[in-house]
């Protein structure tokens, strides 16, 4: 019977990371193995007895040979064990990425003038970000619109943005970063805020483990992030708690350092759907003539809320993840969740780095987490639950 090592329950994959050698990264988790492919900076999980498999297809040890004594091992034939492990070396170590990718649109045309030229004051440092029209604006001003200043003597970055053939492009004082079509978008603000979180905690890309789509709520210690899909009430939690003494730290953009795993704060608005105001509107008035925003490609309404923190170099550690979801007249229900399927939910979402040792990184600081879901409709009720998470008394 193969059931004893029937692999890849979900594959979760981030993006193609090219490498020569192929080092893979272990961790058992629960009952079963987390493994990093570097060659495809790709995370699956497995059954135990095929991440021992594939240990012994990383030594290039023979397929017949680890066949003939898993086939031993498990008393089954020659004949079902080899097309197994000849598959899981095709699938997980064979490297089937086409090496021919599309080359990067570049234009040597850099507008002479921009129509719109915004100035951002993060902490200390001042941000210069042009855009050519308006709809290049509207892709990145609502979330940063709080930091606006008046026109400064002095300028510490510059971010220029513009449209040229039905591409957008993007440029940090005069280096030109990269460009995306018009299905690109989320992939542009993606690096649009790599680039300005890489400039305000003076890091390299390299040197963050990875960037969540997660909310950041902090009570001064520690961290705890929220996740869950769009529309289940991370930023609406996350408003509430701010309401109530604690501090955002992040909304959708959750950047955490390779080598302390700690969250660092992104200076981004939160995110408000029209379907929140009514829960809100009572600890924020401001939010009733507020800005609305429609984005079509996402079919969503949104305003844009002030994060109350004074300090966006702040950085926490975190050692909690609460998958959060507000569901209409529910009793409030919490309870830890399988590591496993808080790293299925985590995953898909977010940026992880192709870099080896921060990989290793990631699986160690991912196992050090406790994992919760929490359902609720009453907010203090909620409230009350994450304080106690905060204080460890749950």
């Amino acid at each position: 019977m193969m059931v004893f090592f029937v692999y890849i329950p979900y594959k979760i994959s981030i993006f193609i990371f090219m490498n020569n050698s192929i080092p893979l990264l272990f961790k058992p988790t629960e009952n079963k193995t987390i493994v990093w492919l570097a060659h495809k900076n790709e995370y699956v999980v497995l059954e135990n007895q095929t991440a021992s498999i594939l240990k012994e297809l990383e030594t290039n040890k023979s397929i017949e040979a680890i066949a003939k004594e898993v086939a031993v091992e498990l008393n089954i034939s020659l004949e079902e064990t080899l097309p197994f492990i000849e598959n899981l070396k095709n699938d997980l170590l064979k490297n089937t990425v086409n090496k021919e990718t599309e080359k990067e649109y570049i234009t040597s045309e850099f507008p002479v003038n921009f129509n719109f030229i915004k100035y951002y004051k993060v902490n200390n440092l001042v941000f210069k970000v042009e855009f050519d029209n308006e709809l290049e604006l509207s892709y990145v001003h609502p979330k940063f619109a709080h930091l606006l200043i008046e026109k400064p003597k002095d300028i510490d970055h510059t971010f220029s943005v513009f449209t040229k053939d039905s591409h957008i492009f993007l440029y940090v004082n005069s280096q030109f970063i990269g460009s995306w079509n018009k299905q690109e978008i989320h992939f542009f603000q993606g690096k649009f805020s790599m680039e300005l979180i890489q400039k305000i905690h003076n890091k390299n890309e390299d040197e963050w483990l990875g960037v969540f789509h997660a909310s950041a709520v902090s009570n001064g210690e520690k961290a705890i992030l929220f996740l869950g899909d769009s529309g289940n009430g991370k930023s609406t939690s996350l408003s509430l708690l701010q309401a109530n003494g604690f501090t955002c730290l992040a909304d959708d953009f959750v950047p955490v350092d390779a080598n302390t795993q700690y969250v660092y704060s992104f200076p981004a608005a939160i995110s408000i759907k029209k379907t929140s105001l009514p829960v809100l509107l009572p600890f924020y008035p401001e939010l009733e003539n507020s800005a609305e925003y429609h984005f079509t490609r996402l079919n969503k309404i949104v305003r844009y809320l002030k994060p109350n923190n004074n300090n966006f170099y702040s950085h926490l550690p975190c050692k909690e993840l609460v998958f959060i979801k507000y569901e209409k007249d529910s009793d409030l229900v919490c309870k830890t969740i399988s590591s496993l399927d808080a790293f299925a939910q985590l995953v898909p979402d977010s940026w992880l780095s192709s870099k080896e040792e921060n990989a290793s990184f990631f699986l160690d600081w991912f196992s050090s987490l406790k994992c919760y879901q929490i359902k609720y409709s009453n907010n203090d009720k909620m409230l009350a639950t994450i304080s106690k998470i905060f204080n460890n008394e749950l």
